[in-house]
């Protein structure tokens, strides 16, 4: 005989804007326009978590509503991209945007996030498929990424006549990591190489590197459908078809949940975010790899009690849940400049930038299959290589619903990107 329907599903609390309850989420509404009314949204985190909910929520209900439009990363590109012309166009007020950009950069937001995500997702990684995974995965990530240059240098010489400028300012910052680890520092190299002002250089290659995101989120969401229609593609957030996570759901309801242990995994997974940090500061190495390999080490090394990885992987749950959208908005705001998005929107790079982010995920995804991996997972791991950094890695892998593949996509962006950075500046210095 078939349970009743519990309470809460039949009231109005079952209703969800995101997941926030629709009497919260109103009551938030009215609050949050008292308080603009009044000129009071302060850049505290009371008043930015409530504003970024509400805002976030909104444009993932909208975008997840849009016929085919959610199907290719709907909600992700509104909540991204939505605030960013809103920015453009004033109906974000500039006081109220300076003050999401005063809080998303002064407390790192994304960065805690991300040690949240790569902590959480390693510890509940089956071992086997962890050493496994990481060390397969440079196999299609070398491989798309020499087919993307080759292909997409050709494409853009082939329309725009100039090899030179296609390589070094198109295909070249798609593949470069994102903004902070690669086309700043290219632009610097190049100018240090006689190219012009860095200043000006980086305003030609911003716009291509937000376009290729925008590219590496949709075709990663239409991988995401191939392989809804194929589920022998996909491990849904696995790599490898060989073995199952330890810490599943069987296991993680016998493990129990105690409030102390999640304070605990909370607080490692800052203490690796922060050794990253210092180890930055003292030799130059990039924080996130730090902390990627901290992270490896402690879950190969089986250091760790089990209830405290369990619980680790409820970090990463909560954040995967309930920070995503938020985060994005924020980045939105204070990260994705709308005019110079635009700029990037003539035929001969648009072709160019499509057939590099194209050529690279599909390479990925017939090597990944060749290897004996799950090729559409593989292919948006490498297709973060495409992306804006780690706000790009964010916007690719929640599209597609496999925040899990975090900390394979970080290698591909930290370390791709970094590869790709330095032997541009190379061979740019010895051609000028």
């Amino acid at each position: 005989m078939a349970s009743a329907p519990s309470t809460e599903s039949r009231s109005i609390w079952s209703l969800r804007i995101g997941v926030i309850p629709l009497p919260f989420y109103a009551l938030l509404v009215v609050v949050l326009a008292v308080l603009a009314w009044q000129d009071d949204l302060a850049a505290d985190i009371p008043t930015m978590a409530a504003l970024l909910g509400v805002c976030s929520y909104t444009c993932y209900e909208v975008g997840r509503r849009i016929p085919g439009f959610r199907s290719i990363g709907g909600p992700v590109i509104l909540v991204t991209f939505l605030p960013a012309f809103l920015v453009a166009a004033q109906w974000i007020p500039a006081d109220l945007a300076k003050n999401i950009s005063t809080f998303y950069k002064s407390t790192n937001f994304l960065y805690v996030f991300i040690a949240g995500i790569i902590v959480g997702s390693i510890l509940s990684m089956n071992r086997t498929v962890l050493i496994r995974g990481f060390l397969k995965i440079f196999v299609p990530l070398v491989a798309g990424s020499l087919a993307a240059l080759v292909v997409g240098s050709l494409v853009g010489w082939a329309i725009t006549g100039d090899l030179r400028r296609t390589v070094f300012f198109i295909v070249v910052p798609v593949m470069g990591g994102g903004l902070g680890e690669g086309a700043i520092p290219l632009t610097l190299g190049y100018s240090q190489s006689g190219a012009g002002p860095a200043e000006t250089l980086l305003a030609q290659v911003l716009p291509v590197v937000l376009l290729a995101n925008v590219c590496a989120i949709v075709f990663s969401s239409v991988l995401g459908m191939i392989g809804q229609r194929f589920p022998r593609t996909t491990g849904f957030g696995k790599i490898q078809p060989d073995g199952e996570d330890e810490l599943d759901l069987t296991d993680r309801e016998r493990s129990g949940f105690d409030i102390r242990q999640l304070a605990a995994a909370g607080f490692m997974a800052i203490a690796l975010y922060l050794l990253g940090e210092a180890t930055n500061a003292l030799f130059g190495w990039p924080a996130p790899i730090v902390m990627l390999v901290a992270a490896i080490a402690l879950k190969l090394t089986r250091w760790l009690p089990r209830s405290l990885e369990h619980h680790s992987g409820l970090v990463y749950d909560f954040m995967s849940t309930a920070v995503t959208y938020p985060l994005l908005f924020a980045i939105g705001v204070s990260s994705t400049p709308w005019n110079q998005l635009l700029e990037a929107f003539t035929l001969g790079t648009v072709i160019t930038i499509i057939a590099t982010v194209v050529s690279m995920m599909a390479t990925a995804f017939l090597v990944g299959r060749w290897i004996g991996m799950f090729p559409v997972d593989t292919a948006i791991v490498v297709g973060t290589h495409t992306g804006l950094g780690g706000t790009g890695d964010v916007a690719i892998l929640s599209a597609t619903r496999r925040m899990a593949l975090m900390p394979f996509a970080q290698i591909a962006t930290r370390i791709g990107g970094a590869v790709t950075v330095t032997l541009a500046l190379i061979t740019f210095a010895n051609l000028y």
